[in-house]
């Protein structure tokens, strides 16, 4: 008995001992390679302060951003992963355009394997599946089809703006996240399934109320990422997946219903579900689109759509009630491009306001809806030495990096005054003086955000509709400047954003 005791006791001591060593040896990888580097926490590497909700992504991203200042690059730890974070614009344009075959892909914090519908979508895929579907979906985004949807979102718009005419009382003060957020909601539910929402007038209903149970960000979509990083097999041993299966269902359903729909009726909209449908019945098709991508394409794009495009609605108008004298120039121009009825904005109208270009281009600087975007390496790659007196580095493949585009978009030395809103950064004549690498809002490179035009189209038709009808002004609860909140992974006000909506004399 006493044997067996001393066993395990030495069993559990030599355990322990290489646990340890086990870490403590990863944990000092940049420091025995010499490259500049910032001291991780046990487990959970650098991202302590985003994981225990200390401090918001953006600043998050700043944060990183600021340490050893004068390098290129340096190293810090993604739980236990080295990881580079890349502060060189020069180094970004050799990363993302020169060698862009050795950073093809993104950081999956959810494997196909362990979640179909989170680790097929575009933004997951890796390698010739990514760029297959990529093809497949372009088309969705073309100018055609941008002007094939371009009444669909007016009419969502106007919606929106009438409700507030139709109840002056709650234009009084409104908490405009969720207000916006209600738009976006319609938009997404025509654009993409067809499906004809009023969200202001029905507030409760299906496709609105998934929506915010799907962006919440709870405390356990944390929680899943963190074991899904550390223990991968054992969570896919479990079955463990990361949306709820309620959310799963929803998605499923809806789209089977749609595509059910279009197939009995002769339905054709020129919209993603229809392409991603060509694509699935194509009996030559090599890429094999199947149900779970035409779903995980849906979820990806609800997302954006519904969280981020909602957040820079928020931020343009608070920002325009901040400067009045920018919102009463934008406001001019809006009434200018108006058609001769007063009534309508057509599209083309819409892509000659150049202003509401240089207010939007401003604003998704200041608030980049992700703060920090990522690559991982596929092939090995040389980089350069990070400063002066340092080794140069080779990252092997499978290794990641990060750039904080907040910090890059907030840096003085690319951005004068970065605290300031100032479209003039933007006109014409100074947007040409901009380092492509110092201004990312949407991604870099290749793999930049396919629904880039959409969501900048969606943005622009609900603040013109907005400004031909009332002047935007800040309430008592308004906060500014604006404080990032502390639980989403994306740029979003703390306490919400709150608003006055005054109709115009």
């Amino acid at each position: 008995m006493a044997v067996t005791v001393s066993i395990i006791i030495y069993g559990l001591i030599a355990f322990v001992t290489f646990a340890f060593y086990a870490i403590v040896n990863q944990f000092t990888y940049w420091k025995r390679r010499k490259i500049p580097h910032i001291t991780p926490i046990p487990l959970i590497g650098n991202n302590g302060p985003v994981l225990l909700r200390l401090v918001p992504f953006p600043d998050h991203s700043k944060m990183l951003y600021a340490n050893h200042p004068g390098t290129r690059y340096f190293g810090m730890f993604d739980f236990r992963n080295p990881t580079i974070v890349v502060k060189d614009p020069e180094l970004l344009k050799d990363i993302f355009v020169k060698n862009f075959d050795h950073f093809t892909d993104h950081v999956a914090f959810v494997s196909e394997e362990m979640d179909p519908i989170v680790g097929k979508n575009l933004f997951s895929l890796k390698g010739q599946r990514w760029r297959e579907l990529r093809n497949t979906l372009s088309p969705s985004f073309t100018t055609s089809r941008m002007k094939a949807m371009f009444e669909l979102i007016v009419e969502c718009s106007n919606h929106f703006t009438d409700y507030f005419v139709e109840h002056p009382e709650l234009a009084e003060e409104f908490e405009a996240k969720s207000a916006f957020t209600r738009y976006t909601s319609d938009v997404i539910a025509t654009s993409a399934f067809g499906i004809e929402v009023n969200s202001m007038k029905n507030p409760n209903n299906e496709f609105f109320k998934n929506g915010q149970s799907f962006t919440s960000f709870p405390v356990t979509w944390i929680i899943k990422i963190l074991f899904m990083t550390i223990l991968p097999k054992l969570m896919r041993q479990t079955g463990a997946t990361f949306l709820p299966k309620s959310t799963d269902l929803f998605f499923k359903s809806l789209i089977n219903e749609s595509v059910k729909m279009r197939l009995e009726r002769g339905i054709v909209r020129q919209d993603m579900i229809h392409l991603l449908c060509q694509a699935m019945v194509k009996k030559d098709n090599e890429s094999k689109v199947t149900m779970d991508d035409l779903v995980a394409q849906s979820v990806i794009f609800f997302l954006a759509g519904f969280e981020t495009t909602s957040s820079l609605i928020c931020f343009v108008c608070h920002e325009l009630a901040a400067n009045p004298e920018i919102q009463e120039r934008l406001r001019a121009e809006v009434d200018a491009h108006y058609g001769e009825d007063d009534q309508k904005i057509t599209y083309d109208s819409l892509v000659g306001m150049k202003y509401l270009d240089m207010v939007m281009s401003e604003t998704l600087r200041k608030y980049p809806g992700a703060p920090l975007t990522n690559r991982v390496c596929t092939k090995d790659y040389s980089f350069p030495p990070a400063m002066d007196g340092c080794p140069g580095y080779t990252m092997k493949k499978g290794q990641a990096l990060i750039i904080p585009v907040y910090g890059f978009h907030t840096d003085p030395r690319y951005f004068p005054e970065p605290e300031k809103f100032d479209p003039e950064r933007f006109s014409p004549e100074n947007k040409g003086k901009i380092d492509p690498y110092t201004y990312m809002p949407f991604g870099i490179g290749p793999r930049e955000c396919i629904g880039k035009r959409f969501a900048l189209m969606e943005t622009k038709i609900i603040v013109i509709n907005v400004l031909k009808k009332f002047v935007i002004k800040f309430t008592e609860k308004s906060e500014h400047p604006v404080r990032f909140a502390k639980k989403t992974f994306t740029t979003t006000a703390r306490g919400g954003c709150w608003l006055k909506l005054e109709r115009r004399v």
